[in-house]
């Protein structure tokens, strides 16, 4: 199963029938998915189910419908084990960025925490997941594709927000300060926490 977050709220990729009552099903190959994510935006929709029996052919059926966007991000550990996050649009986030032509996923992904928060000398430790979730750009929505990737640096210096991105803070952060900051953060950042099984 796949989550995909639409204006935060989750669109679940499945081959199975929950039999639960408080979410919609739709059939992945006969959703109108423009209609779908409209109305999810617009919250006539807070979580939906697409069905799809071959679940070997669900990301790809889905990405036959909607562009597809290629980003990598960094989950960035200083020498304290402090964690980077980053502050813009009102909400916690990790530095994350499109790819560039010729570039590696993990290429992509040292370079966008770079030019996010100033920080250097990052060594990726391993890949941690990837995460999905609908924007719109220019009139159009698009379905974002992230690689995350666990960093370590031993940078000591002052991180700085890349203005033109609209970063407005970057902060290193303590482990156990990290559940309050995600309380205002987005759901796919949750999921990587659960998914590297932190003590936050």
């Amino acid at each position: 199963m796949y989550k995909v977050f639409v204006n935060d709220k989750p669109l679940f990729l499945t081959n199975e029938v929950q039999k639960e009552t408080d979410f919609q099903i739709f059939l992945l190959e006969s959703i109108d998915i423009k209609k779908l994510i409209i109305k999810m935006f617009q919250n006539k929709i807070q979580k939906a189910f697409l069905y799809h029996p071959d679940e070997k052919l669900i990301m790809k059926t889905l990405k036959a419908k909607i562009p597809v966007v290629k980003a990598g991000g960094g989950l960035v550990f200083n020498a304290k084990g402090e964690v980077l996050f980053i502050f813009r649009n009102g909400k916690w986030d990790l530095p994350k960025g499109g790819t560039e032509k010729k570039e590696t996923i993990e290429e992509t992904a040292i370079r966008e925490v770079e030019e996010e928060t100033g920080v250097t000398g990052l060594k990726i430790s391993h890949r941690i997941a990837k995460t999905y979730h609908v924007f719109k750009r220019n009139g159009r929505y698009k379905l974002k594709q992230t690689y995350w990737f666990e960093m370590k640096t031993k940078f000591d210096g002052i991180p700085e927000g890349q203005i033109e991105e609209g970063i407005e803070k970057v902060a290193w952060v303590k482990p156990e300060d990290i559940p309050t900051l995600l309380e205002n953060s987005y759901e796919n950042i949750k999921l990587l926490f659960e998914k590297e099984k932190m003590n936050v």
